[in-house]
């Protein structure tokens, strides 16, 4: 009599969190970095630290810019190839978020080898490879080491024009804020675990979360594109604070625009959601105003961990129906104008 078959490999037994809901709470980075020392910054240097922007942008010279970054993360489905391809789209996303145009990867790759077959791994890392197939890059090369929890991502390099580059500051007052993709990518991760994600939600979760944020060169190119982010782990929330940060603003959201995942809300009303959105409330909840009448499920859509999540864009008003056609010519159909920056100490308004 044969041995029954062993029992399919489930990745996300294996980590703590998954996605960009691993990310260290922003109130935690900001104490972290804040006691960092400010190292050497040369003038070549145009993107740094200062803001907590998406990628470094170093210029090289007149017309050219390096657009360097790295992401990765535990496995946040069980499948290796959709793990791989979501990491490596995630990735490559704050080249985009940059106005940059991706030139190449390395691979970052940590496995518990001798828990996790190596065909598993193998396939983990074609569904990075198909991700940067699609985007016209190689992963030309990358470290691996043998850890507890599967880790994978990678370094992505970009070029930009350094006229080109976009900021998660820069906003200016009156201008319109438009967000790229839907928002529950977290909701929908937190009801894969629970085995409660029906098979046609889990083909919406992989089509928004292996969607490469591919209008950010073309959003690069128009001057009325005052500042350009993506969202992930901080959730809107989070990373539209940056932006108010960066350009010394005030942001009001209205919660009715939000494009959102197909039962999202309903999920989050019903207790699905991950512990990175109350982590991220935790942080920055104080510089939020919601409108009275709004829950606990509009706060954890609102800091819900997006991973590979949208573009978010300021711009100027008379620009909105440009860079909505941007989106809409890139197949990004769920794009759509959000709220708008106004005057006033840094925090949202949600209404």
């Amino acid at each position: 009599m044969n041995a029954p078959d062993p029992a399919p490999i489930r990745l996300t037994q294996f980590s703590h969190g998954g996605g960009c809901g691993c990310k260290i709470a922003p109130g935690v980075l900001e104490q972290i970095l804040g006691k960092a020392g400010p190292g050497v910054v040369p003038k070549q240097l145009l993107v740094g630290i200062e803001t907590a922007d998406d990628a470094a942008v170093y210029q090289i010279n007149e017309h050219q810019a390096i657009v360097a970054t790295t992401d990765f993360f535990m496995p946040i489905v069980d499948d290796p190839f959709d793990f791989g391809a979501i990491a490596a789209t995630n990735a490559i996303s704050d080249v985009y978020a940059m106005g940059g145009v991706p030139l190449f990867a390395l691979a970052l790759v940590g496995m518990p080898v001798n828990q996790i077959p190596l065909d598993v791994i193998r396939k983990i890392l074609e569904g990075g490879e198909s991700v940067c197939a699609r985007a016209g890059i190689p992963i030309a090369g990358g470290h691996t080491i043998d850890s507890v929890e599967p880790i994978y991502g990678l370094v992505a390099i970009g070029l930009v024009d350094p006229k080109n580059v976009k900021r998660n500051a820069g906003a200016r007052a009156g201008d319109k804020l438009i967000l790229g993709k839907p928002l529950g990518v977290g909701i929908y991760s937190a009801a894969l675990k629970k085995a409660a994600l029906a098979p046609a939600q889990y083909a919406l979760f992989m089509a928004s979360t292996t969607r490469l944020n591919t209008p950010g060169v073309k959003l690069g190119g128009l001057a009325a594109v005052h500042a350009l982010t993506d969202v992930t782990g901080f959730g809107l929330l989070g990373h539209l604070l940056e932006i108010c940060k960066g350009s010394r603003l005030a942001a009001r959201v209205d919660f009715a625009q939000l494009p959102l995942l197909p039962d999202a809300l309903a999920m989050a009303r019903a207790g699905t959601f991950t512990g990175a959105s109350g982590r991220n409330w935790a942080s920055y909840g104080a510089q939020v105003e919601l409108r009275a009448g709004m829950g606990d499920a509009e706060q954890r859509l609102l800091t819900d961990p997006q991973t590979s999540g949208g573009l978010l864009v300021s711009c100027a008003p008379d620009a909105v129906g440009a860079v909505l056609k941007i989106f809409a010519d890139e197949g990004f159909a769920d794009a759509c104008m959000i709220g708008e920056m106004a005057e006033g100490a840094p925090g949202i308004s949600v209404g």
